[in-house]
Order: C-alpha cells, then sequence, then structure tokens
C-alpha cells in the first residue's frame, strides 16, 4: 500500500492524476467553507465565503516566496561545496 502511495506521489506518470486530484481538493475545501455558519464572525472577512481557503494560499505562497528570497538574496543559501 504503500509502495503504491510513494509510487503515485513520485513518478511522472501520474501527473495528470495528481494535478486533477488537487485541484479536486482545492474545490472541496472551498465548497465546506460555503456550509460553515459564520453569525458568530467577529471581523467583515471573517464573513466571507472562500476566505479562510484564500487567506491560507495567499500566506502560503508569501511564506515561499520571503523564504526564496531570503535564501538567494539574504545569503542564508550556500553554494554545494561551500564546505570543501
Amino acid at each position: 500500500m504503500i509502495k503504491r502511495i510513494v509510487d503515485f506521489f513520485g513518478d511522472e506518470k501520474y501527473v495528470n492524476q495528481r494535478r486533477r486530484l488537487f485541484y479536486l481538493v482545492l474545490v472541496v475545501v472551498v465548497v465546506a467553507d460555503f456550509l460553515v455558519h459564520r453569525e458568530h464572525a467577529q471581523y467583515l472577512w471573517d464573513r466571507l465565503p472562500g476566505w479562510s481557503a484564500a487567506y491560507g494560499f495567499g500566506s502560503c505562497v508569501l511564506l515561499i516566496f520571503v523564504s526564496k528570497f531570503l535564501g538567494h538574496q539574504g545569503g542564508l543559501m550556500r553554494r554545494e561545496d561551500y564546505y570543501d
């Protein structure tokens, strides 16, 4: 069972299936957000359907870009032969 899962996520021939699965999960998360009751929301943006999914996606993308910037431009990343 584990071998099949590792092959699914690591093999190039399953790229289209992985992409479809990813989009299906995104749609399910956004649709599930429409089913949440929002009568106790404190802020305006908490009442917007799909806000949690958009905020989570935006935060993830921002985190990736900031870490890439710090690694490449901030001098945190070193060459492969740094210790040689």
